[in-house]
């Protein structure tokens, strides 16, 4: 056995733990054994190796991702598993240890061969490959006022034929469900969803904050990319944002890359909600290529410093790692513990009620975590893997 002491663990805010320092024991196979504040040590002599204010966390979990590598998830073939797996492998280098695959709005037979696909590649999963859990589903329950990037073509009115149309036999394979709950027949949607046990999300929506709170009081618990493809914050109407700021509850995931959302708008969401916020990179197939254009489907993005846009200037997604969102946020806030647990604890928090951040590392391996340092001259954040 062995100590790591003056360890930081990240939260939303820099007072939101009571306790600012740990010291973690490891077994001889570098496993979290256990985790106890510096502060219960008071008086009892203890060595170990120094972490000097470093944070420990899990790798992150991005909840918003559409390819990578050249894939678009909602075109995805049997024949291209190895290079799913070549974008899994690189997502864990750069930092990921589990993505919801995203996927927009396209036809029944391109979702349910993708998550046929998805089926198969988990079956290849390594502990040393960034994981597939569930699947994210954004649309074709989308307002045509709020579509972004969507097609026009591929958008429907939310119903339960057209939910088990496209969901049926993969219901214990998705996590998560993007829809504007607006729109007529969404409340059946909603219920069903929320029976099946998975997340429901608003997103590309035009719904007012009264039809976001009646939304949210009937079973939606987050927003898709906030303040994109959705009514500004306004002072006349709060619209969608506006409604999850007064319900502590409902998470708020925010593209960091401070094109999607300005930084020092970043900053006051910040202010207001950190405790609401998870990061997502809303990655586009160009993600871990070197170009400056690429194809999708039968359109052209173009990619400007990590930034996606259509031809016609729509913001489509980005190119971003995960992690660099942790540390534009942090630039931005100066708050990197807040940065860190946006990334890698909130979205756990999502996907998991009631845990505790220690049962994120009791068990676990160094070598799956990240061990984080800021350089308060420079505001700068970098992580490597901790083991």
């Amino acid at each position: 056995m062995r100590n790591l002491i003056n360890i930081r663990i990240p939260g939303p805010l820099d007072n939101s733990l009571i306790e600012k320092l740990w010291c973690i024991e490891v077994n001889e196979n570098d496993e979290i054994c256990s985790l106890k504040p510096m502060t219960c040590l008071q008086g009892i002599p203890i060595k170990g190796e120094d972490w000097y204010g470093d944070w420990l966390s899990p790798r992150g979990i991005d909840l918003q991702i559409n390819g990578g590598l050249g894939l678009s998830f909602t075109d995805l073939n049997f024949e291209q598993l190895p290079q799913l797996n070549a974008l899994l492998d690189l997502l864990w280098i750069d930092g990921v240890e589990a993505i919801a695959p995203t996927l927009v709005s396209c036809s029944v037979s391109s979702l349910r061969n993708a998550l046929m696909v998805f089926r198969e590649a988990r079956e290849q999963s390594s502990k040393t490959r960034c994981k597939l859990l569930g699947a994210h589903i954004e649309g074709p329950f989308l307002s045509p006022t709020y579509k972004g990037a969507h097609e026009l073509d591929q958008l429907c009115l939310p119903s339960l034929h057209a939910l088990h149309e496209r969901i049926r036999g993969f219901e214990k394979e998705i996590s998560l469900f993007t829809l504007a709950p607006e729109l007529k027949g969404s409340i059946e949607v909603i219920r069903k969803l929320k029976e099946l046990g998975i997340l429901i999300s608003l997103g590309h929506s035009a719904a007012n904050s009264e039809e976001c709170i009646d939304a949210f009081d009937l079973g939606v618990s987050m927003i898709t990319h906030c303040f994109n493809a959705m009514p500004e914050l306004n002072h006349r109407e709060p619209g969608p944002v506006g409604a999850a700021l007064l319900k502590d509850e409902i998470a708020m995931g925010l593209i960091a890359d401070g094109v999607h959302v300005h930084p020092k708008v970043a900053l006051i969401l910040h202010k207001l909600a950190a405790n609401q916020l998870f990061l997502v990179s809303d990655a586009l197939a160009p993600y871990g290529l070197q170009e400056n254009y690429f194809k999708w489907d039968q359109r052209f993005v173009f990619i400007k410093e990590g930034s996606c846009r259509l031809e016609d200037g729509t913001l489509a997604g980005s190119t971003l790692p995960l992690l660099d969102g942790c540390k534009k946020l942090t630039n931005w806030t100066g708050d990197p513990s807040s940065a860190i647990w946006a990334a890698t604890v909130s979205p756990r928090l999502l996907l998991q009620k009631g845990k505790k951040i220690q049962d994120f590392f009791i068990g676990r391996s160094l070598k799956e975590l990240l061990r984080w340092q800021f350089h308060l001259e420079s505001n700068l954040l970098n992580w490597n893997p901790a083991g």
